[in-house]
């Protein structure tokens, strides 16, 4: 009872106190720093190899097996766990909090360059390392929709995604979803044999003529002219 009795005598100083408590409240709030999307550092490393055709047994032994070998020799590593699946191989390393990312990401690097030299020669991509950062996560998220089909919104989204680039203060834009276009080549296996063609030639072919070479310049009266586009 001691202190609500000395409160209710000193009524005036506990009410001045109690301002004094609410004025600093205020303050301190005010000027407390806030970020909306704070920048929060993840201790894991991520490391993704594709590797297609290949069924997930197969991954397992001759990519995902090499590559964590050469990673248990990392310092600060806490925790490593990996999934093989049909033509991906993914290794999760979990470092202790407070571990430099920025430092083991390079380390991770090295390792993983060192592993290549044991992992398939024919696979067409090399294995990717990266982080989780927060700060490059998406802000903002917009969807498209309309009768107008696929092909036209994917159009449509590739025109926003050049508008949205050039705002200042945008980092980046991606465009997910839609379908890119294609051209579609049948073969017919009786004409090629009767012409005496290889699969691999036909396949050849398409390949060396589906370029953009420069034209070159021209001239006209001892004046150039401005250079052909790419054929």
């Amino acid at each position: 009872m001691i202190i609500p009795d000395t409160a209710v005598k000193n009524r005036i100083s506990v009410l001045v106190l109690s301002v004094i408590i609410v004025l600093v409240g205020i303050y301190a709030y005010s000027v407390l720093p806030r970020e909306d999307e704070p920048d929060i550092t993840i201790p894991y490393v991520f490391v993704a190899t594709v590797y297609k055709g290949v069924a997930s047994a197969d991954i397992e032994t001759s990519v995902t097996i090499p590559i964590e070998k050469k990673l248990k020799g990392l310092e600060g590593v806490k925790k490593i766990s990996s999934v093989s699946s049909e033509g991906l191989s993914e290794i999760n390393i979990e470092f202790i909090p407070g571990t430099d990312i920025d430092e083991v990401l390079r380390k991770v690097k090295d390792k993983v360059d060192e592993a290549e030299r044991d992992l398939p020669s024919d696979m067409e991509e090399d294995p990717s390392v990266f982080e989780v950062n927060i700060s490059e996560m998406p802000i903002v998220v917009y969807s498209l929709s309309g009768p107008q089909g696929s092909t036209a919104l994917k159009r449509l989204a590739d025109d926003l995604q050049e508008d949205m680039e050039s705002v200042a203060g945008v980092l980046e834009v991606t465009v997910t979803g839609g379908q890119e276009r294609e051209i579609l080549i049948e073969v017919d296996p009786e004409k090629l044999a009767w012409y005496h063609i290889p699969i691999t030639d036909f396949s050849l072919a398409v390949t060396s003529e589906n370029t953009n070479t420069s034209g070159g310049g021209r001239q006209h009266g001892g004046r150039p002219l401005p250079a052909e586009g790419p054929r």
